[in-house]
């Protein structure tokens, strides 16, 4: 099973071909498009690996964006004892969820193809299951 190292929104990903996975918010993009990774770290599969120095040239992961969003919201909140002095904040993360469908080599060969997922073949394996 071939894998890749992606870095993007200054944090590193390890990804495989056919994985959802979220990363950092990244600009309005429509659901569908096709999102291409060219700062590989490193690339391979359980026998040999490539690594790059910082990265590796001419190597890319093809993913499809799936959506943004936003994650649960995370309390904050900060208390002074004996002062009666309190504050409640909330965050929400920002997160674009992706799917990975191509690795691609540094001599431009597809190392690991996801496999295409149509909403057919989704219905039928819910039936399927039922």
């Amino acid at each position: 099973m071939s894998f890749a190292i992606i870095q993007t929104g200054g944090k590193q990903y390890k990804v495989r071909a056919g994985e959802i996975i979220k990363i950092e918010k990244f600009g309005d993009q429509k659901p569908n498009t096709i999102v291409e990774f060219k700062e590989i770290l490193a690339y391979g599969d359980d026998k040999n690996i490539e690594l790059g120095l910082p990265i590796v040239q001419g190597a890319k992961v093809e993913a499809e964006f799936l959506k943004n969003s936003k994650n649960r919201t995370v309390l904050i909140f900060k208390k002074r004892r004996r002062k009666n002095s309190r504050r409640k904040n909330g965050h929400r993360q920002q997160y674009a969820l992706i799917r990975v469908n191509k690795i691609m080599s540094k001599d431009g060969n597809v190392l690991s193809e996801a496999e295409k997922i149509s909403k057919v073949e989704k219905k039928i394996k819910e039936e399927v299951k039922k």
